[in-house]
């Protein structure tokens, strides 16, 4: 250290003590500097069982060397001892020190405890610190032992067992930062109500928007399994009664039910339009005498209902019957169908519905075995005799849905009714007139929780009555003159309904936004992702 300052002078007491400060600052970083390198050389020589961790190479279908890989859903403490191999997404990890991480791995709807601990053979702290890092939703391959536990894991679905890690290899790891934590996006709803919470809520738009990763929480698996589920129930029924599948045109010439709520296309020199309903071709096709049809297939409504249950694509449970002397005949199929259905997720997916409850609470979906049947006049009357005031035929509002809904929980204890002989006024064109009061018709909703989610009834099916309603009701002839042809070769009587898969799924789980039952969601604001 020199005492004089550039031009040969003396420094000061002052500029001297400051130097010799900034001196020895210099020497206390490079020591450190020195240190950490001798330490990151201690951790290279103690980096043993290399072999054991790493990041894959890409796969690109090099091999195949037929190991069997584990399902979590199968592993319990009845397995202790074994050693398995899962794939995975890294759910979350903790790392407790140098020498000891836990994680939660998560296939699906099923989660384990992973923990992984230095041992002085092939586990060494490099090792714990390269799993400690791999990203949160990063897909990897761990290999363990399974292990009992002393006492039940509760924040994982296997909760009797953990997996003791002996391997660990990177095979997707997650590049950037997370749109948001998987853990928030998981939070029941209850959690948000304590006062001391602290949580942040990831807001629903916000999960459509990043909707790949949303669709990777517990509830939401299950949501879509449950999905699933239904139209399995559903096509497995109708098979049962003897109808076929059909697949309808979605292009079409001329709107399907008329009026404003329709998509327009262009068409190579000229316009088509989505299909509202496959309402004309599931009456076409009893024509041709396949007596008993059902699809399961997109709807277009260009209806601008920025609501929690509306759509502008949702998914239709289509069907129509010929019946012999009574449309009854196929809203009894209706009502036994939903019922099979009913108890169908009741049975069979009693763990999805359990995860999706965990998530968001709801009380559980109640139904009777004889559905409870209505007519639209003595729910009008339900209605007035609560001080609700509504016209003899005034259709139903959201709201008096819902009270409607309400009323009949309390009176007859089910959330799944059926309300018959709607006004005519308020039908499609097609629709049958009731034959001892054409103020009203043969026709028909179903509800749960009090909210529409089936609408059907008779169609009408002598050509010229069919002309007759469909001139009455503003619609042009010429745009549906091949659908009233068809009933010129003759057709037996026949009745049908649509049901809306995404308002059953919302219902029966209770939720409170139809696009959380949508896969991706389209309405008026959004067609992303």
């Amino acid at each position: 250290m020199s005492d004089v300052d550039g031009e040969g002078k003396p420094l000061s007491k002052k500029a001297l003590k400051k130097l010799e400060k900034k001196e020895k600052k210099e020497n206390e970083k490079k020591q450190k500097e020195t240190e950490r390198a001798a330490k990151e050389a201690a951790e290279v020589t103690e980096d043993y069982g290399t072999e054991n961790y790493g990041k894959l190479k890409l796969n690109q279908s090099q091999e195949r060397t037929g190991v069997q890989r584990t399902r979590i859903a199968d592993i319990n403490a009845s397995r202790a001892g074994e050693t398995v191999s899962i794939r995975a997404r890294v759910y979350t990890s903790r790392s407790k020190s140098a020498k000891l991480a836990f994680f939660v791995f998560r296939q699906q709807v099923s989660t384990i405890q992973g923990v992984l601990a230095v041992n002085e053979t092939n586990i060494s702290k490099a090792f714990v610190k390269f799993a400690a890092n791999v990203p949160a939703e990063s897909i990897v391959i761990v290999e363990g032992i399974i292990n009992k536990t002393t006492e039940a894991i509760t924040g994982t679905t296997v909760s009797d067992a953990e997996l003791h890690i002996k391997k660990f290899y990177v095979v997707s790891e997650t590049i950037g930062r997370l749109p948001f934590s998987l853990e928030d996006a998981s939070r029941s709803e209850e959690e948000f109500k304590k006062d001391e919470a602290q949580y942040s809520r990831v807001a629903l738009e916000t999960r459509l928007n990043s909707r790949v990763v949303d669709l990777r929480t517990l509830a939401n698996q299950g949501i879509f399994r449950i999905q699933s589920g239904v139209c399995q129930l559903f096509r497995e029924f109708l098979l049962s009664k003897f109808f076929i599948e059909i697949h309808t045109p979605k292009l079409l010439g001329a709107a399907s039910e008329g009026g404003a709520n329709v998509f327009k296309v262009q068409y190579f020199k000229g316009e088509a339009y989505l299909a509202q309903s496959p309402q004309l071709y599931k009456q076409m096709c009893i024509c041709s005498d396949f007596e008993r049809v059902f699809e399961i297939a997109p709807v277009f409504r260009a209806e601008d209902s920025n609501t929690h249950r509306h759509m502008t694509e949702f998914v239709g449970l289509d069907l129509e019957m010929a019946f012999e002397e009574h449309y009854h005949e196929v809203l009894e199929i209706l009502q036994e169908l939903l019922v099979f259905v009913f108890n169908g997720l009741k049975n069979r997916f009693s763990s999805e519905i359990e995860a999706v409850k965990k998530q968001y609470p709801s009380t559980n979906f109640e139904f009777l075995q004889k559905t409870l049947r209505l007519e639209f006049k003595d729910a009008v009357k339900l209605l007035r005799e609560n001080n609700v005031e509504i016209e003899d035929l005034e259709d139903f509002s959201t709201e008096k849905e819902k009270t409607l809904g309400r009323l009949v929980k309390e009176k007859y204890n089910t959330d799944f009714y059926i309300v018959d002989k709607f006004p005519l006024g308020v039908r499609p064109f097609y629709t049958m007139p009731d034959p001892n009061d054409d103020k009203y018709s043969n026709s028909f909703d179903f509800f749960m929780r009090g909210q529409e989610i089936l609408s059907g009834g008779q169609r009408v099916h002598d050509p010229v009555f069919l002309e007759e309603r469909a001139k009455s009701n503003g619609v042009e002839i010429s745009t549906i003159q091949p659908y009233i042809d068809s009933f010129k070769r003759g057709v037996p009587p026949h009745a049908g309904g649509g049901i809306g898969l995404e308002r059953v799924v919302m219902l029966y789980l209770n939720l409170d936004d139809i696009r959380r039952s949508s896969l991706f969601p389209r309405d008026p604001k959004r067609l992303d992702p």
